[in-house]
Parts: C-alpha cells; sequence; structure tokens
C-alpha cells in the first residue's frame, strides 16, 4: 500500500478562529443573516454504535434552506471530525445537511480530540485504516435511518478511499466526494481500477496538483459520464479535504469546481 501523505496542520488554526466567519462568493453575501444562524446553532453532538457496538461521536450541522441532500464527512487519517469545521457550514449555506464523524482511526487536531479513537482505544478495539470502515458504514446506515434524503458519502485521503469501495457496494450512498484518494488497499480489498470501469454514480474526485496522476491511475479505462469529474487545480493545492480550509492557496479553485458538480442535486 502507497504511503499516505500527512501535512501539518497550521492554517487549520486559522479557520477554527474564522469558521464563523467564512468568506463567501459574492453571490452568498446577500444571506448573513441566514449564514449566522445556521452557525449559530451548529454542531449538534451525536452519538451512535458502529457495526461492533462501539459509540461514534458526529456534529450534525444542519441547514435552515430548503434541504438538497445529505453530506456525510469522514477525516483523514490522525484526524478528528474537526477538519471539516467550517467546511461544514459553507455545505449549510448550500442547502446541504452535513455528519461529520470521528472514526476510530484518526486522532487529535488542533486541541480537538477524535472522541471515537480514544473509546477505540480504551476498549482494545483495532484503530487502523480499514478498522474504521465499519464505522463509515455505520454512519450511512444511521444518516439512512434519519432520512430519505439523498447521501452523499464524502471522504479524505485514507477514507476517501474507503468512501470509493463503500459508494460501489452500498445502494444507501447516491454519490461519492473523494479528496486525495489512492489505491491503497488493493492487497487487502482488491484494486480500485476494475471498479471505478463499473461505477456510474455521480462522483467528484480531486487531489493536490502533484497527486492528479495518482488519481487518474484509480479511473484509468473508464469514461466519465456527465455526473463524474475528476477536478486538478491550476493551484498547487493541498492533500485530502484541507483544501477547502480559509485562506488555503487555490482554495476557491476547489470550491467553484464543487459547488458546479453539487448543483446537480
Amino acid at each position: 500500500m502507497k504511503k499516505l501523505l500527512y501535512l501539518s496542520l497550521p492554517l487549520l488554526f486559522i479557520y477554527s478562529c474564522n469558521s464563523g466567519n467564512t468568506e463567501t462568493p459574492d453571490s452568498q453575501k446577500g444571506a448573513d443573516s441566514t449564514s449566522t444562524k445556521i452557525i449559530e446553532k451548529n454542531p449538534k453532538a451525536v452519538e451512535f454504535e458502529s457495526l461492533d457496538g462501539l459509540i461514534i461521536s458526529g456534529n450534525m450541522y444542519r441547514t435552515e434552506q430548503k434541504v438538497r441532500g445529505q453530506i456525510l464527512l469522514c477525516h483523514q487519517a490522525r484526524f478528528s471530525k474537526f477538519e471539516y469545521e467550517g467546511i461544514a457550514q459553507r455545505l449549510n449555506e448550500m442547502g446541504f445537511n452535513c455528519l461529520a464523524i470521528d472514526q476510530r482511526s484518526g486522532g487529535p487536531i488542533a486541541n480537538q480530540v477524535n472522541e471515537t479513537n480514544l473509546r477505540a482505544k480504551e476498549q482494545g478495539l483495532g484503530v487502523e485504516y480499514l478498522d474504521a470502515r465499519q464505522d463509515i458504514k455505520a454512519a450511512i446506515d444511521y444518516l439512512a435511518s434519519e432520512t430519505e434524503d439523498a447521501i452523499i458519502l464524502w471522504g479524505s485521503s485514507y477514507s476517501s478511499t474507503l468512501a470509493l469501495y463503500e459508494a460501489y457496494e452500498n445502494e444507501k450512498v447516491k454519490a461519492v466526494v473523494s479528496f486525495s484518494p489512492g489505491n491503497y488497499f488493493a492487497d487487502t480489498l482488491g484494486s480500485l481500477v476494475p471498479l471505478m470501469a463499473e461505477f456510474e454514480k455521480p462522483m467528484f474526485l480531486t487531489s493536490g496538483n502533484w497527486e492528479a496522476g495518482q488519481v487518474s491511475e484509480i479511473i484509468e479505462g473508464k469514461e466519465l459520464n456527465s455526473n463524474q469529474v475528476q477536478f486538478i487545480p491550476e493551484a498547487q493545492g493541498h492533500h485530502g479535504s484541507r483544501a477547502l480550509w480559509a485562506e488555503q492557496d487555490g482554495g476557491e479553485e476547489y470550491w467553484t469546481a464543487l459547488e458546479e458538480w453539487l448543483d446537480q442535486f
């Protein structure tokens, strides 16, 4: 398995301080009052069981606009649900409810702990990447039990790869967003290449521009349909969903492409 990339977190502190004041495109600046309501009421802490009974912690971010869908946000290695603070609020403004979870394979980010990871360690449970797949499955089931809205599965780094396997197999997942996937689990789960060749659900694949070749390998031989995108930023970009954090180089490039893709929902 290719070694996953781990990046430093200095800009997360900037984001956490400014998450209630995220820059928005000109088209959204007239919705300040709605945005303020969303941020003041969010997030709501939720808990539910994983497939093996481990309690998963999550943050539910609910929009006050007409709901366009439900997005399940899964973090990258050594991170927690806090990876999506600020990102989730902006998705709320676009009309999507969001659930950001702590997977058991992860850790603290800034001063925010990964509660699921801590519980798993206390109980002597595995905390490797593949151990977290059951947490993602359970979170999909939790959302499906709460709503009939379309579920969009979103992953970052290792979880973005798991998201592709899960989106392929799970009929409850209607679409997938994958930031910096790789064929990391080919030896254990089988190569993604033949699965992606048959994949017909809407998908948005992206990465830092230096990783684009790795992403392209996953979909080699796949003719993307009108609802499927591999976005390659002109700027260097970043690994994982942190590409969308506030004041990131090239961040608005990602947001523009993502918003265009999300218009289908």
